[in-house]
């Protein structure tokens, strides 16, 4: 049964305890049922036979080539011949979970296997990692041995790309035989693992066509499984019980018909044997995975596409032209997941009969700029948005819009009203503004670096900026909070460590002067330890 809170429902259990909550989910509470119907989409395409390709409702503007070079279009995957849930033949115990997000995971880890799994930790993107954080770490080791480099192109321009940037975070994965490994993708055009500990190569690294900007994710459910996006166009699952990582299955951007380019910079979420994915261009995507283990102990993936829609239609291209690129990395929350696009709009879908294909927009929000940074969801639901503005590539309708809503905003999706609570004016003069990094969420706070170069505090009820410091211009690398210690890497290369003692006026403990490249990746912390990509070519572990 699909039950979902009505805006009566849930003001009654805002604040209520974890516990609460699940009791009165278990209730009789208000069925919805989802009529099927999309709204405000230019199509809605849906793989939900075994007999050939997606299908569209009505054509989305074409493209002739991606913007990062050849079109490399593959044919869509096949479908698998079942949809039964797989069950596993070894001895590792593989615990599935309900197609829902509670409110109480807001802070928790995500998963059945202990490790930072994917960016910002779970599907809220509010876990950051474990401590105990030293008073006053240093460096304890760098990886590799020479920069991490290589050249790719866009829009017909060519450049060389050393290390790691934004987003950039690795992931942790505490392997069954003990190990710890670290595992990121990175400019070189590889992803690459790593002994945490050490900092020592623990495997063959997995080589790309081209680099890798975004977070990888390594499976939540405890399958030997990496999920992660490359500028080459390809989205892949890599096997990693092999000798060597495996590729599984990949799937290309041309494989629908989008309209920006063909990176994949969003991070991928697994919700109950479901991969939610969106593509820069401009399609959202949900996999149902059938992980399986096989006769022979090896672990096993057979995609079936469930969804594939554009996050764009037609009034979105007229307010904020064909940059509707998905860059952010999905949330989910309860029975819905949540993205936002560059061209402003916000959507939040329903995606409680996913298997049935349908996935009906119950929240739908434009509010102008360049929504790149990872939307951020609270105990109550209500989400929080990171938005750019840059005067220079957006039209008069886009600019004055965000000008008029802010540049983080506090929305309720489950409000038949306006659902902006609150926003921010962080713009300053004719200059490109706002946030491209993904704020911490903490004790009714949010941290945040600014692309113009502040560390803000922001009051989750009121809006209301309650601290403040200078961290240099060009601040993308999303603020992390562990034991009560906000941690922050900045573009003049620091890495800084703030008491949080009293959360509502940081007090800089530390500052590590790391290199004069920029900081753009955001940290992973586990155990103590704090793991750091850098624009200078290196991975870096600090303790």
């Amino acid at each position: 049964m699909a039950v979902l809170f009505s805006q009566e429902n849930r003001s009654a259990v805002r604040g209520s305890s974890g516990a609460d909550l699940m009791e009165e989910r278990a209730g009789p509470l208000i069925l919805v049922i989802a009529f099927g119907v999309v709204l405000g989409f230019i199509g809605f395409a849906v793989l939900g036979n075994e007999d050939g390709p997606i299908t569209v409702g009505s054509s989305p503007p074409t493209t002739s080539a991606s913007a990062d070079g050849e079109v490399d279009a593959t044919t869509t995957p096949s479908p698998p011949t079942t949809t039964v849930p797989p069950t596993t033949t070894t001895s590792e115990v593989v615990v599935r979970v309900p197609n829902i997000v509670p409110g109480w995971s807001v802070g928790e880890s995500w998963g059945t296997r202990p490790g930072l799994t994917m960016f910002r930790g779970n599907p809220t993107r509010t876990y950051y990692g474990t401590g105990p954080l030293s008073a006053s770490p240093s460096q304890l080791w760098k990886y590799p041995g020479v920069p991490m480099c290589s050249s790719s192109s866009t829009g017909g321009e060519s450049k060389v790309w050393c290390g790691m940037g934004w987003t950039g975070q690795p992931v942790v994965y505490e392997r069954s035989d003990g190990v710890t490994e670290l595992i990121f993708g990175a400019y070189d055009r590889a992803v690459h693992f790593v002994d945490a500990e050490t900092g020592e190569k623990t495997r063959a690294r997995f080589e790309t066509n081209d680099i890798i900007k975004g977070s990888v994710t390594v499976d939540p459910d405890g399958y030997p499984l990496l999920y992660f996006g490359s500028r080459d166009n390809k989205l892949r699952i890599v096997a990693l019980d092999r000798g060597d990582p495996e590729q599984m299955w990949s799937i290309d951007a041309n494989a629908v018909n989008g309209i920006w380019n063909n990176d994949w910079d969003a991070n991928p979420v697994i919700i109950d044997d479901i991969l939610y994915e969106g593509g820069e261009n401009g399609w959202f995507f949900a996999f149902e995975l059938h992980r399986e283990y096989l006769s022979d102990g090896l672990v096993s993936v057979d995609p079936h596409m469930l969804l594939a829609i554009p996050g764009y239609n037609d009034d979105l291209l007229a307010k904020s032209g064909r940059n509707v690129s998905i860059e952010n990395s999905v949330v989910a929350y309860d029975q819905r997941v949540y993205f936002g696009n560059s061209g402003g709009r916000v959507l939040g879908l329903d995606v409680s009969n996913i298997r049935d294909g349908k996935a009906p927009v119950v929240f739908d929000y434009y509010a102008g700029g360049d929504i790149d940074a990872t939307i951020v969801v609270d105990e109550d639901g209500f989400l929080y948005v990171s938005i750019e503005h840059e005067p220079s590539q957006m039209d008069s309708v886009e600019r004055d819009r965000n000008l008029e809503v802010g540049q983080l905003i506090k929305l309720d999706p489950y409000t038949s009203g306006e659902p902006r609570i609150w926003g921010i004016d962080l713009t300053s003069g004719g200059f490109d503004t706002g946030i491209w990094a993904t704020p911490a969420l903490h004790e009714g706070l949010l941290y945040v670096n600014t692309h113009s170069g502040e560390l803000i505090a922001v009051e989750t009820e009121t809006g209301e900026i309650v601290w403040s410091d200078e961290v240099g211009w060009h601040s993308w690398s999303s603020p992390s909070v562990v034991d009560d210690t906000l941690v922050v890497a900045t573009c003049t290369g620091e890495l800084r460590g703030y008491s949080l003692v009293n959360p509502r006026l940081p007090v800089r403990q530390w500052t590590i002067e790391i290199s004069e490249a920029c900081l753009e990746a955001t940290p992973a912390i586990w155990n103590g330890t704090i793991y750091l990509g850098s624009r200078d070519g290196f991975m870096r572990a600090f303790r």
